[in-house]
């Protein structure tokens, strides 16, 4: 089972963009090392909680700073650009970065709606051209005949990747023959069924940037500590601050655990936190490697990625050790 990374660049109470991107830069370095398969950064408008608004800049950073593991962006928010934009984006990504480039594309805003607005050229974001925008996309990356070609012209074109956490992308991706993450940490009430779903709308005839068969991953919200009782420790910072940014409430940086432990949680909170727990992947390496192995199984994923967001940086790097150590991928 291939495991992989996607960071958000986290930013911690009293922390820093700065520091948040560093982090980023060590972290990726780290994971290539324990033998990590790809390393992925998001997009973010306008949250205190998450420093990566801007993925291919940042993937410019992580290509220097690594050397073998694929980085790409889990993902580019299409509707805010145009296809042709992107396809330059990835294009020159791969020139620089050869072999190495994922460019995972996804419809959500990435933001609130008062933001989207802004990034939207006239004000007004449109989401639903997504399914002409990628279909677009597929053709100025893989059609040969596509005027004008591409520029610049790399050796190898990025792999394009289908981001979603709905039955929409799912099917889309599948109907368009590309691979398709599911973001369960995401959409954590979806069951197993959603991967089989985009299989069964899969269609493998021949064409430019299409697979022959389907190809899936699986993102989880994973942490890993010496004992179970650390684990959902160290864990409760983040989910706090995703309580905070759905309850609209400002304060949405990652506190210390000690803050967290001591926010008191409302029923409503307490029982969506317990619905998200269920998909989560947290606890010791034994335990964590055993709830992994049984999503992807349920989901029938062919790979897993991780997404572990604490309040202290080396917790973060152990928490990534302990889960490489279990899985011996070095």
């Amino acid at each position: 089972m291939k495991l992989s990374v996607l960071d958000q660049s986290p930013l911690r109470k009293g922390g820093s963009a700065e520091q948040a991107f560093s982090e980023t830069l060590r972290l990726a370095k780290y994971v290539e090392e324990l033998g990590y398969h790809r390393f992925w950064v998001s997009e973010h408008h306008g949250t205190d909680a998450l420093a990566g608004s801007a993925p291919e800049v940042l993937l410019g950073a992580l290509g220097a700073s690594t050397e073998r593991i694929r980085i790409g962006s889990g993902g580019i928010m299409l509707p805010h650009y145009t296809p042709y934009k992107v396809a330059e984006l990835g294009a020159t990504l791969s020139a620089l970065n050869p072999g190495r480039i994922d460019l995972g594309i996804g419809r959500a805003p990435g933001t609130d709606m008062v933001t989207a607005r802004l990034l939207a050229q006239n004000g007004q974001p449109d989401f639903s051209q997504f399914p002409e925008q990628t279909a677009r996309l597929q053709e100025i990356l893989y059609d040969k005949k596509f005027q004008p070609k591409l520029r610049p012209h790399a050796e190898s074109a990025p792999d394009l990747w289908m981001l979603g956490s709905s039955p929409d992308s799912a099917a889309l991706a599948g109907q368009l023959g590309l691979p398709y993450n599911f973001a369960l940490f995401i959409n954590s009430a979806m069951d197993g069924r959603i991967l089989a779903y985009y299989r069964h709308c899969f269609q493998s005839e021949a064409g430019p940037g299409r697979l022959s068969k389907p190809c899936t991953s699986l993102t989880v919200n994973v942490l890993v500590a010496d004992t179970e009782e650390q684990a959902y420790y160290l864990a409760r910072s983040r989910l706090v601050s995703y309580l905070k940014f759905i309850a609209g409430k400002s304060d949405t940086e990652i506190c210390s655990p000690d803050e967290a432990a001591a926010y008191q949680l409302s029923p409503q909170e307490e029982a969506f936190a317990s619905q998200r727990m269920q998909s989560s992947a947290i606890g010791s390496p034994e335990q964590v490697k055993a709830k992994l192995l049984a999503l992807a199984e349920e989901y029938g994923a062919d790979e897993l990625m991780t997404v572990s967001i604490c309040y202290d940086f080396n917790d973060r790097l152990r928490s990534h050790k302990l889960l490489a150590e279990a899985f011996e991928l070095v």
